[in-house]
């Protein structure tokens, strides 16, 4: 029987690698040439950034990328469990095919910052956030494909689930006022991670009550939004 990781100790060890992680840079990664004093907190901080109407876009933009990215990867072994087992695949190629369908979505990200040289954050943020969304619509369908087609259409969701990431924090840090941007970048990014805890407990909660096939559209609303907040953030003229 195939050993499995109780939950402490998967907490302990990522709780363990983060430290090291931090470490690391502090002690091996230097300041930039352009890193200045930290500014006073300011209680209106929230307010003054979330005044900008390009950002305010962008980052709602965010938010619905986060409502599926995190969600989807906690449940791709799941999904991933159940399309094996219908095919009847060796179960034992299901940590092997889920740890590739999330890995591959780092090849996207450098594709992704070469397109937007070319085309700009915006655009591969659209496109890739509108993709993302389309898989969520036809995911109940995959069920009904031949095993190869499944797996190319997992690949291909791994890659633009998370293609539009680095460029959603390109955009806001664009959009951002120049004396704030750090600042906003961290209010941003710690409600996009406040999301993914609602969409992750909603997937766990709706998997007892659903089949598989339909749990990944209930992340449809999502990227539907974010979609929607980006052709906001298109009409103010802010395309990058």
């Amino acid at each position: 029987m195939m050993h499995q990781l109780q939950w402490e100790d998967v907490v302990t060890t990522i709780s363990v690698l983060s430290i090291i992680g931090g470490m690391l840079i502090f002690f091996l990664v230097p300041d930039g040439p352009f890193r200045k004093t930290g500014s006073r907190f300011e209680k209106g901080m929230f307010a003054k950034i979330f005044k900008n109407k390009n950002l305010r876009s962008a980052a709602f933009g965010y938010f619905g990328h986060m409502w599926e990215l995190y969600a989807f990867w906690t449940f791709v072994p799941v999904l991933v469990a159940a399309l094996i087992l219908s095919k009847e695949t060796p179960g034992s190629e299901i940590s092997l095919f889920s740890f590739i369908i999330i890995g591959v979505g780092s090849i996207a990200c450098i594709i992704g910052g070469y397109l937007s040289r070319t085309f700009g954050s915006y655009k591969v943020a659209f496109y890739a956030l509108g993709l993302s969304a389309a898989c969520c619509l036809v995911s109940p369908l995959i069920f009904t494909l031949n095993p190869a087609f499944i797996y190319v259409f997992l690949l291909f969701w791994g890659m633009v689930v998370i293609m539009d990431s680095p460029q959603f924090s390109s955009l806001i840090a664009q959009t951002a006022p120049a004396e704030n941007k750090a600042s906003a970048l961290t209010i941003v990014n710690c409600i996009g991670f406040s999301i993914t805890i609602i969409s992750i407990q909603l997937l766990n909660f709706l998997s007892g009550l659903i089949g598989i096939e339909w749990l990944f559209v209930f992340l449809l609303p999502g990227p539907a939004l974010g979609l929607y907040a980006l052709l906001q953030w298109n009409r103010q003229g802010g395309i990058l």
